[in-house]
């Protein structure tokens, strides 16, 4: 059996060591460092962001997995092998830590915690008004695993909660909007725009002038999924305007994000750079050997990609 660990984001010798439990004779493989071996007998592959045409190259996978939640990083390359399934990451530890970011950063604009550090620095002792969480409107733009988790969470603290999806979505405690008809009605009803869609061309621009204008005034978003879901220019100009009271974004358009952007300064922006979430070999390690499991016995991996819907 073996595997060829393709990113140069993660680190190989977690996961040589990790699946080395699980699979003692498993060969590993780093690209580029065994570029130079027999690639047609490469069984799997773990992967994000390869370079064009590496994953072509390996003409004998099975299977490949990605390392991330997202496959945007894979789907780029447009000689992706698409006669072999693709497996989504989805693990325990990925969740809980998408999970973490959004609940501290929700209860963050909830609470007003800006202000406070604000009025810290300016020596300034003042009240904020406390919102009921009854009446503070959460609105999640994709309801996958990601989602489900951190909605239950927020459900917990009595959030009001509702979801936007392309297909009608059952989740209690949650109002499900789908398709454009329900695009208009749930953005007009949040305050708290949390973005965690998968980026397809259908998506992406998504939060752009027009709809960014049918949040209410004083409205916060937090993106957590990709930076070309939004239109920075447009993001911009709403906050400067304060028609959005703050943003959030862990994810860029281009990163690591130039140090001229306007983001790094602006007063509003709460940045942390593309780490809401991270793979843990550790924990993310056994889903991978399952999956490894489940096709040697001549069975599909677990949550293979739609490649049309493109996640």
């Amino acid at each position: 059996m073996k595997l060829m660990f393709v990113s140069e984001e993660d680190r190989a010798e977690d996961w040589r060591d990790e699946l080395g439990k699980y699979f003692p004779e498993m060969t590993f493989l780093v690209w580029p460092d065994d570029n130079k071996v027999d690639l047609d007998g490469i069984d799997y592959c773990l992967a994000w962001k390869p370079q064009r045409g590496v994953l072509a190259r390996l003409s004998g996978l099975k299977y490949v997995q990605s390392l991330g939640a997202g496959v945007d990083g894979l789907l780029v390359d447009p000689e992706l092998p698409t006669h072999i399934p693709i497996s989504r990451m989805v693990d325990r530890s990925l969740v809980r830590g998408m999970t973490e970011y959004i609940l501290y950063n929700v209860i963050h604009y909830h609470r007003k915690m800006g202000d406070y550090t604000a009025q810290q620095a300016a020596g300034n002792w003042k009240v904020v008004r406390q919102v009921d969480p009854r009446a503070r409107r959460i609105g999640i733009m994709g309801l996958g695993e990601l989602g489900r988790d951190a909605a239950e969470k927020m459900l917990s603290l009595e959030f009001d909660i509702a979801s936007w999806s392309r297909s009608p979505k059952n989740m209690t405690g949650v109002t499900s909007y789908y398709g454009d008809d329900g695009f208009t009605i749930f953005l007009t009803r949040t305050d708290i725009l949390i973005c965690l869609l998968p980026l397809t061309n259908a998506t992406r621009g998504i939060i752009n002038a027009e709809n960014i204008a049918k949040l209410p005034e004083g409205a916060v978003i937090i993106n957590c999924a990709r930076g070309g879901h939004v239109v920075d220019d447009d993001l911009l100009a709403a906050l400067d305007s304060n028609h959005i009271a703050g943003a959030c974004l862990d994810v860029f358009n281009e990163e690591p994000l130039p140090a001229s952007h306007p983001y790094w300064t602006h007063p509003k922006v709460r940045m942390t750079p593309h780490t809401a979430s991270l793979t843990n070999a550790q924990s993310a390690a056994a889903y991978v050997a399952e999956n490894i499991r489940r096709v040697e016995r001549g069975e599909h991996p677990l949550n293979i990609v739609d490649l049309e819907a493109g996640y």
